[in-house]
């Protein structure tokens, strides 16, 4: 008993024994090496550190081209062509003076469009195919301005037209005849509106998809029009009835604000079903970037950049400023085009999103095993 209880424990003299000793090295030594590039970058794949890395390029560019997209069209508007309405003697030797002094001084055309009758140009300018109309008599050249139409535009022509008369000698007389309104003297409270619709229409959801990533695609449909509804009721109540801002044709400016938010949500949820948690990028590129800098809300389309005053009508917060825009100031005068643009992306939207809902990341199983 003595001699076993004696014994000299085997191996090197002095060697560590159980979980340390060299048996343990030997187990241990694959994760004691140091990792090879390749299961670094898996590592950092499965990791939070690569969404993030990703999100921080995406906001400083973001940030960039936001700045520059709204610079591009709004910080320094330049004229192309300004349509124009032309009664009385266009063809009177002061009259074509006046023009041509009015294009040099604008460095852009006057699309000039001849009408029989003042009452016919009015009409032109009620449906928004005209800026002004240029009135030639005898008497000299009256220009009948539409603030309403293009606020930028207006007040581009009345700074222009009393510096041509005098430098041309044609009496030029200048009134508005489509003011805007008091509370909005720069025309910039439709495009503020809409802008808010936009937006808030797209985070809402995302919010869904955030906090209420359990709806299944019926539900986040209906939830998305609830609260078009309702935000589209209270950016127009606030505007109108709190602030006094502006006089709206209340039911349909706030169904057009209902009808934006909801757009701008399935635009969000669509991305969302095709691309996942990226669904953010192509969303606020084509809202915020592209979109609104080329609505014509804060800068009339003729002082746009050609391209961009092409675009933006096709896009949803041009459609829904347009389709503001006209309510507002000329009721009798309703387009259906920017309606279409709006009930255009909401089906496509909510097409992609019910065909492919099984791809989109939220929902929750339903049927007989759930119940249970």
């Amino acid at each position: 008993m003595s001699d076993d209880h004696d014994a000299e424990p085997t191996g090197r003299p002095g060697a560590p024994t159980g979980p340390s000793g060299p048996g343990a090295s030997v187990a241990h030594g694959a994760h004691g090496r140091p990792r090879t590039a390749a299961e670094k970058w898996a590592a950092f794949k499965k990791s939070p550190f690569l969404p993030a890395t990703v999100l921080l390029f995406i906001v400083a560019a973001a940030a960039g081209l936001f700045a520059g997209s709204y610079t591009y069209s709004m910080a320094n508007p330049t004229p192309h062509r300004i349509p124009a309405a032309v009664v009385g003697q266009p063809d009177d030797a002061r009259g074509k003076k006046f023009v041509q002094g009015m294009e040099q001084a604008l460095n852009a055309s006057l699309e000039l469009h001849a009408y029989p009758t003042y009452a016919k140009a009015r009409e032109a300018v009620d449906e928004q195919a005209a800026f002004t109309i240029i009135n030639v008599d005898r008497s000299g050249v009256r220009m009948d301005l539409s603030s309403a139409t293009g606020a930028t535009v207006g007040q581009l022509l009345s700074q222009a037209a009393p510096q041509v008369s005098k430098k041309t000698g044609v009496p030029v007389t200048i009134k508005d005849i489509r003011p805007l309104q008091q509370g909005d003297p720069r025309g910039l409270a439709l495009f503020y509106i809409s802008l808010a619709a936009v937006i808030v229409g797209f985070v809402g959801a995302i919010q869904l998809s955030v906090h209420a990533r359990a709806l299944n695609p019926a539900e986040r449909i209906a939830y998305t029009l609830a609260y078009s509804l309702l935000g589209g009721f209270t950016i127009a109540a606030v505007v109108d009835w709190l602030l006094g801002a502006l006089t709206l044709p209340f039911v349909q400016s706030w169904l057009i604000l209902a009808f934006t938010m909801f757009t701008t949500g399935m635009v969000f949820t669509m991305f969302n079903t095709l691309i996942g948690r990226w669904a953010m990028v192509p969303t606020w590129g084509l809202m915020v970037l592209l979109g609104n800098p080329s609505s014509g809300g804060a800068v009339s389309w003729p002082l746009l950049p050609s391209v961009l005053g092409h675009i933006g009508q096709w896009l949803p917060p041009g459609a829904s400023v347009n389709a503001q825009h006209t309510a507002v100031y000329f009721p009798g005068h309703q387009h259906v085009f920017p309606y279409l643009v709006l009930a255009g992306w909401s089906l496509l939207s909510c097409t992609v999103f019910w065909t492919w809902r099984h791809r989109h990341p939220g929902g929750r199983p339903t049927g007989p095993g759930h119940a249970a």
